[in-house]
């Protein structure tokens, strides 16, 4: 299961210490304008290194395409390349080779296989986010000239979070800071809370709001394809993530059908809705609205503080974990949101040009 999508699809490998990480992107329609240095620009937006609030790893995260793309344009062949690992240090893991880190794949990896790459976590490491953000941002240039656009900022860090609606803040200011939050002052508290959390060795959660805007009516499929499941199966398999609601979400079991539904009126444009408590999806399928959800992440599993924890041969122990980690994800799981977000509305889009006019 290293493979993502329908017609879509992305394959990924590669480890956090391995030579390199790369990837396989197939069904990308020929034709798109292939802008590497945007791609080099969302590269940058994940990369490890980037501020004061991540991990210390430097990784240039520069992308070799190896296929898929002649003079500039995607030729609708598979997409292959890869990103070298050049910064990667592991002699910080050798105290964790035969010891499993609480909350960490690292029990169940041995579980499942009965080998694990205890280097940086290996496989289940948050290094293989890299070529989804690749990948990512071929799909945002395709949905770009659709005129689709996906954005993603910092909701929530520990217990400071943006109390209003995202139609209430500039989504793009958020890139003016390292948390990547639209608030300049809630912005604030984030980071000194990293920091102090960073200080003591700790690590602490958050959340990831993402809006898609532009969306036309009728993507996803019943029954079991909905919109909504494909957005949840992609925030879920990325790594720390912990829970995903979209909409009113958990909120609407509170309320009542008279507060929650959102009413149709016709305008000059058509079917519209007064609200958009649905988050822009009815049944599965768009409804034309702005599509926006939320993502829950954990904090970071790797404490840099002693922990108890269990040997591979059964004995009870501590760990105190080295090497550099990110005492929140969250300002780096931003571009990783909206990029598993593009992937999805673009094949969900391909997918829905795939039925029409069979029969006219």
């Amino acid at each position: 299961m290293n493979s993502t999508g329908r017609l879509l699809r992305l394959t990924t490998f590669g480890e956090s210490h391995g030579v390199a990480i790369g990837g396989v992107l197939d069904g990308f329609p020929a034709g798109v304008v292939i802008d590497e240095e945007f791609v080099m620009h969302e590269m940058e937006r994940r990369r490890p290194g980037q501020s004061r609030i991540t991990t210390s790893r430097n990784e240039q995260d520069k992308v070799q395409f190896l296929s898929g793309i002649f003079e500039g344009r995607s030729t609708g062949t598979p997409i292959a390349f890869v990103i070298n690992n050049e910064n990667n240090r592991s002699k910080d893991y050798e105290n964790m080779r035969g010891v499993y880190r609480p909350s960490h794949a690292d029990y169940v990896y041995d579980c499942k296989y009965g080998v694990r790459d205890h280097r940086g976590g290996g496989r289940s490491s948050a290094r293989e986010t890299a070529v989804r953000v690749c990948a990512g941002a071929l799909a945002k240039l395709a949905l770009g000239q659709l005129g689709i656009s996906v954005n993603a900022y910092t909701s929530q860090v520990g217990g400071i979070r943006l109390e209003k609606d995202y139609t209430q803040y500039d989504i793009a200011a958020a890139e003016g800071n390292a948390v990547r939050c639209p608030s300049p002052e809630k912005a604030e508290e984030m980071e000194r809370l990293i920091l102090d959390v960073k200080r003591r060795g700790d690590t602490v959660g958050g959340v990831v709001t993402c809006v898609v805007k532009g969306v036309p009516a009728g993507l996803g499929e019943p029954l079991y394809g909905k919109l909504t499941s494909s957005l949840a199966h992609a925030m879920l398999s990325i790594n720390a993530v912990k829970g995903f609601e979209y909409g009113n979400g958990f909120d609407a079991a509170s309320g009542y059908g008279s507060e929650q539904n959102d009413i149709f009126y016709m305008s000059e444009e058509g079917v519209k809705t007064r609200t958009n408590n649905s988050g822009g999806i009815q049944g599965g399928i768009s409804n034309g609205n702005d599509i926006y959800f939320r993502v829950a992440f954990k904090p970071v599993a790797t404490l840099l503080m002693e922990q108890d924890t269990v040997t591979s041969d059964g004995k009870e122990t501590t760990l105190l974990a080295h090497g550099r980690h990110d005492p929140c994800v969250v300002p780096r799981a931003v571009p990783v949101v909206e990029a598993m977000a593009a992937l999805v509305m673009l094949d969900s889009y391909l997918l829905n040009r795939s039925r029409e006019g069979l029969f006219e």
